[in-house]
């Protein structure tokens, strides 16, 4: 069970790497950035696809989603500059105390 647990929060962080690498190939227009993106989505479906072996799909699906978008909004603000104001801290801290929740109660 733990096992299963450090592969889908390492598929959220590569989740996170995904997007950003996403970003820096500005629509698969950069060859460097483009082939690290697709191989950051393999690494990331494989490390889902294994812990699903174990975990419920809903619980690891929501968890997953969870480290994907707060992580890739914290990443936005400090790597993009992107806007930081008190409501969207308080979404994404919604996000992480589900993120929260759902592992403590499928412990």
């Amino acid at each position: 069970m733990t096992v299963a647990w450090i592969m889908l929060v390492a598929a959220g962080l590569l989740d996170v790497l995904w997007a950003v690498s996403l970003k820096y190939a500005e629509g698969f227009s950069k060859p460097g950035w483009s082939l690290l993106s697709l191989l950051l989505l393999g690494g990331l479906v494989l490390l889902l696809g294994r812990s699903l072996l174990v975990l419920p799909v809903g619980t690891a699906y929501a968890v997953w989603t969870g480290i994907g978008a707060a992580g890739t909004v914290m990443i936005g603000i400090v790597l993009f500059g992107e806007g930081i104001d008190p409501m969207r801290l308080f979404w994404i801290g919604l996000i992480v105390m589900g993120t929260i929740g759902l592992k403590i109660g499928t412990a």
